[in-house]
């Protein structure tokens, strides 16, 4: 990841799996997920992985280091709400990394790229999209209108 001296991390860094990585180019007659696939997309997803990890961290730290009791109730309230949306973002993360090691697993087993609902390629394309994908975009356009039927 390529970065000036005066840039920095932004939310969004950690929410791109695909920073700091070129898209993959197919070759004609390549085999769907052969090791040169799977090994791309392995190293965006422990990329990825590695990215949130030190934003867990970094979350630690600064919590570690923020805490004081302020006198002030504005301030506590403040701070405390700060904490309570860092504290929800880190916990929306820590289910992501989860999802994340459960990719890279179906890569090592090599059954990455597959969709689960009816077993067609889920495709290069969507997978850059969205690397933790376990669906076709037609199986997980269904999925969506069963769901939005189900809360109706």
């Amino acid at each position: 990841m390529s970065q000036t001296n005066n840039s920095k991390i932004t939310k969004a860094d950690f929410n791109s799996p695909n920073q700091g990585f070129s898209p993959y180019v197919e070759v004609a007659g390549e085999t769907y997920m052969n090791d040169r696939q799977l090994e791309h997309f392995g190293k965006i997803l422990k990329n990825w992985k590695q990215k949130l990890m030190e934003e867990v961290d970094r979350t630690v730290h600064h919590m570690q280091d923020e805490t004081h009791n302020a006198a002030d109730p504005a301030d506590r309230a403040t701070q405390e709400e700060e904490f309570s949306l860092e504290l929800r973002t880190r916990d929306r993360e820590r289910k992501l990394i989860s999802k994340i090691e459960s990719t890279i697993s179906k890569i090592e087993s090599k059954d990455y790229g597959y969709c689960e609902e009816c077993g067609v390629e889920i495709g290069i394309k969507r997978l850059e999209a969205r690397p933790t994908a376990t669906m076709c975009i037609e199986c997980k356009t269904l999925d969506e209108i069963r769901e939005k039927h189900r809360t109706e």
